[in-house]
């Protein structure tokens, strides 16, 4: 069956691993969680009756009567559009405002909601699927794969011949809103009335818990969020019915029941919980006649205040590491805070503090690694998930997300670096933020000792070092083997950085090159990753990284890591990094205890093209490689390199036939150009092995190579030449 695959020798490494992850408290509980999925197979996943999802009289309308023997939807439905008991973010006042703001950004809302309209749908860097008649919500036009009607736990997406991403992308209803701002903004009905008739398709097609469309509570908390958001823009269309509106009501109530019996628990508690209570919240918020809406929103928001501790760091820093999925993560928390400060007459609760202060610690990281011109490094994953899409932008970046983080906190930084879009617009415009707040602020140098970045500034330069741990939780499923990875930013543009994520599903080669240490600015030993992959979302061993020492003002950074300390040689990674903020040229040391071969990554940026110069001589043991790297012919970037044992260069180009999985850059997800990937390889008769490099930008110009000295006590001396003259860099025994 399409879609489908029978348990192949691979699936079943890959549950023993997975089950080697988890600790036995979990065990237990996912024993447990299996035995209820066998019983719902015999009973099914039906919809809660009236009786049950509305409670008694009190709690369906405030104009039900006792007695009535069926619910007034009539009514409730007039309680929805007055925004009775509940908050409201899309509304024709606020329309006229933002349209009166954002004028080229409204011209492009109702470009993306008329191809809407004609059934076309961009997700990821897929090319545009059309679906010429109705739309098909199982099926795929893209890879022509029909995904089975089956009850949703007995789909396997991870066995499908498609791409599992794409449907639940078209399945999250993300484009209605789009429609209900495109209604509130022309009140052309025919925007409202497609939004409507695409909604009452989607429930007829995917009754709760049947279909891939509902494989996972998480997918179905952020489509809450869409088709509350939307339904609350169409408040007022004539073809808003109660019929449609109890059908709507029904299907969410389902799903908010989804989204906490199955929440995810437990060493998978990572964004997918947080998407889980969000949309659990924002159903019990945005429908407070629901019986169990009390209940649902002070669980949900209790256990959201925990995870806001948990995934968003004290400095800032998303766990997960992956600047994607921070993003993600804490626009979740911020509808919830949204939603809860808008509703009449809130009374702030020790929770939505909880809640805007890990937004408002996250924009501040946030705005310390963009700046207010540097480009965002794209460390671990990053789906292009969006929590609230009010702006058509084909992916959610960190300028967008710290203008609506600015208009919640009013963090000066975060106005700064923001930039707005229609999203931050629409919640800036209903919360009537100003915009004239002290923006005082420049960016410098940071350090983030939670989640391990440090942040090296100096005047046009931005250098980043990653000191942190591989991931999050067990599985640390959306991190990449890339500790101790330099990145190098020059003028607002990469030169050396991170190639980004590949894939997901649609080509696993990529997605095992993209998370591996070869692909970044680090040093693999024996080509072997730092930690260990267990398959596409799970790593078995993770490398740890023990920080020496930070000195911002002084522009080093000086740590190690043990990942290597499982091989049959044993190796510990050591690097400093000396960016002296007086000076164009960085220094990095790498410090490698064993004598396995080894080699450095410099990943550069897919608009640089390289040239080399190869001065090979033998002074103590010493060779230097120096390779140029240049944008539109002009060098802006010169790399050379010196060790203590055998040196060779090596440059791949992923165009290149031979190039393999590596020598490629992904601006988007299932998408990448190729780039060049520069370096050098060692090959060591003994050990310690010391490399020393010099990343010299822009106005450095040429560069020797550096001179290493080692002391009979461990200690390396580093002598090289920056723009400010003669400098040694000392590193301490180990």
């Amino acid at each position: 069956m399409p879609g489908l695959r029978s348990l192949a020798p691979a699936k079943l490494t890959w549950y023993a691993r997975r089950l080697q992850s988890m600790g036995p408290r979990e065990v237990a509980d996912r024993a447990l969680t299996v035995g209820a999925t066998a019983a719902r197979r015999v009973t099914g996943d039906r919809e809660p009756d009236d009786a049950t999802l509305l409670g008694d009289g009190a709690q369906r309308s405030s104009t039900r009567r006792e007695g009535d023997a069926d619910p007034d939807w009539a009514a409730m439905l007039d309680d929805f559009r007055a925004g009775t008991g509940r908050p409201v973010l899309l509304d024709r006042d606020t329309a006229t405002a933002v349209a009166a703001a954002q004028p080229e950004a409204v011209k492009e809302l109702l470009a993306a909601a008329d191809r809407v309209l004609e059934h076309r749908f961009t997700f990821f860097a897929h090319p545009e699927a059309h679906y010429p008649g109705p739309i098909d919500w199982s099926y795929d036009p893209l890879s022509g794969v029909h995904w089975p009607d089956l009850p949703s736990h007995a789909i396997n997406h991870r066995a499908g011949h498609g791409d599992p991403k794409w449907i639940w992308e078209l399945n999250r209803l993300q484009h209605l809103p789009w429609l209900a701002e495109a209604w509130l903004l022309t009140g052309d009905e025919r925007y409202g009335t497609e939004a409507l008739d695409q909604l009452d398709a989607w429930i007829t097609a995917n009754p709760p818990g049947r279909g891939i469309a509902w494989r996972g509570a998480f997918e179905v908390g952020v489509r809450a969020i869409s088709v509350l958001v939307a339904l609350q823009g169409l408040a007022d269309h004539p073809a808003l019915t109660p019929g449609r509106y109890a059908r709507a009501v029904r299907m969410l109530a389902a799903g908010a029941r989804r989204c906490w019996r199955d929440r995810s628990k437990h060493s998978s508690a990572n964004n997918h919980l947080v998407g889980e209570l969000a949309g659990l919240a924002t159903v019990a918020i945005l429908l407070p006649e629901l019986a169990a809406s009390a209940r649902w929103e002070r669980d949900a928001v209790a256990a959201l205040a925990v995870e806001a501790d948990r995934q968003i760091l004290p400095d800032g820093v998303g766990a997960e590491q992956a600047v994607g999925y921070q993003v993600f993560t804490a626009e979740l928390l911020a509808v919830v805070a949204l939603l809860r400060r808008l509703r009449p007459a809130h009374v702030p609760a020790p929770a939505d503090g909880t809640l805007l202060a890990a937004l408002g610690r996250s924009a501040a990281h946030l705005a310390d690694l963009v700046g207010t011109g540097d480009p965002t490094p794209r460390t671990g994953d990053d789906d292009e998930g969006f929590a609230l899409r009010l702006d058509p932008a084909p992916t959610r970046e960190v300028r967008p997300h710290l203008a609506l983080a600015a208009a919640l906190t009013g963090l000066p930084a975060a106005r700064r670096a923001g930039t707005t879009d229609l999203t931050s617009a629409w919640i800036a415009t209903r919360l009537g933020a100003e915009s004239g707040a002290d923006l005082a602020w420049e960016p410098g140098s940071a350090y983030a000792p939670d989640g391990g970045l440090a942040i090296l500034r100096a005047g046009h330069r931005r250098v980043t070092v990653d000191i942190g741990p591989l991931g999050y939780l067990a599985i640390a499923a959306h991190g990449h083997a890339d500790a101790l990875a330099v990145g190098l930013a020059v003028d607002g543009h990469d030169l050396v950085g991170d190639p980004g994520t590949g894939s997901y599903f649609a080509h696993p080669e990529w997605r095992t090159a993209h998370r591996s240490t070869r692909a970044h600015a680090t040093v693999a030993v024996d080509d072997a990753d730092q930690s260990v992959m267990g398959g596409p979302f799970l790593w078995t061993e993770h490398a740890t990284v023990r920080v020496h020492g930070v000195d911002l003002p002084a522009g080093r950074v000086d740590a190690e890591h043990d990942g290597y300390r499982r091989l049959a040689t044993p190796v510990t990674h050591r690097r400093v990094v000396d960016a002296p903020p007086d000076d164009d040229v960085v220094l990095v040391v790498d410090v490698l205890s064993g004598p396995s071969p080894a080699r450095t990554t410099w990943p550069l940026h897919p608009d640089l093209t390289v040239d080399d110069r190869a001065d090979d001589h033998t002074d103590d043991h010493t060779d230097d490689h120096t390779v140029v790297a240049r944008r539109d012919g002009r060098p802006v970037l010169r790399i050379a390199t010196a060790a203590t044992a055998p040196l060779t260069g090596w440059r791949l180009y992923g165009g290149d036939e031979g190039a393999g999985e590596l020598g490629w850059w992904s601006d988007r997800l299932e998408a990448r150009r190729p780039c060049w990937f520069v370096g050098a390889q060692v090959s060591p008769d003994d050990g310690p092995v010391i490399v020393a490099t010099l990343l010299a930008a822009g106005a450095a110009g040429d560069v020797d190579a550096p001179a290493i000295e080692t002391g009979p006590d461990g200690t390396v001396r580093v002598r090289w030449s920056g723009t400010s003259g003669p400098r040694e860099t000392v590193v301490g025994a180990p």
